[in-house]
C-alpha cells in the first residue's frame, strides 16, 4: 500500500508542478493575464506541499525521485495540452527516467 501511495503522490505533484508552471507560462507568453500567474504560483505551492506527504523522509531521495516522474509528466501534459507529439527518443529518455524513479524510491533497502 505504500508504494500505491506514493505514486499517487507522485501523480498529484507533477500535476500541482506542471500545471502550475503551464499556468504561469500561459500568464506571461500567452498574455492571458495576473489570474494566471496567480492560480500557477497557488498550484506550485501545492506542489510543494504534496511531496511532503510521500512516506519517505529523505528530501533528497523524494526530489531525485520526482525529476523522473516530472519528465514524463512534462511531456504527457505537452501531449494533453499544447498539441505535442514526442518522438521515441523522447519516449525512451522519459520511460529511463521512470525506470530511475523506480530504482531510486522502491529498490529494497536494509532496515
Amino acid at each position: 500500500m505504500t508504494v500505491v501511495r506514493s505514486i499517487v503522490l507522485f501523480v498529484l505533484a507533477a500535476i500541482a508542478e506542471i500545471g502550475g508552471a503551464w499556468l504561469v507560462w500561459q500568464g506571461v507568453r500567452e498574455h492571458r493575464g495576473w489570474a494566471w500567474i496567480g492560480a500557477g504560483v497557488i498550484a506550485l505551492g501545492v506542489y510543494g506541499f504534496v511531496a511532503t506527504l510521500q512516506p519517505d523522509a529523505h528530501f533528497g531521495r523524494i526530489l531525485a525521485a520526482y525529476g523522473g516522474v516530472f519528465v514524463a509528466g512534462s511531456l504527457l501534459w505537452g501531449m494533453a495540452l499544447d498539441g505535442f507529439r514526442p518522438d521515441r527518443w523522447d519516449v525512451l529518455g522519459a520511460a529511463i527516467c521512470l525506470v530511475g524513479v523506480a530504482i531510486i524510491m522502491y529498490a529494497p533497502r536494509p532496515a
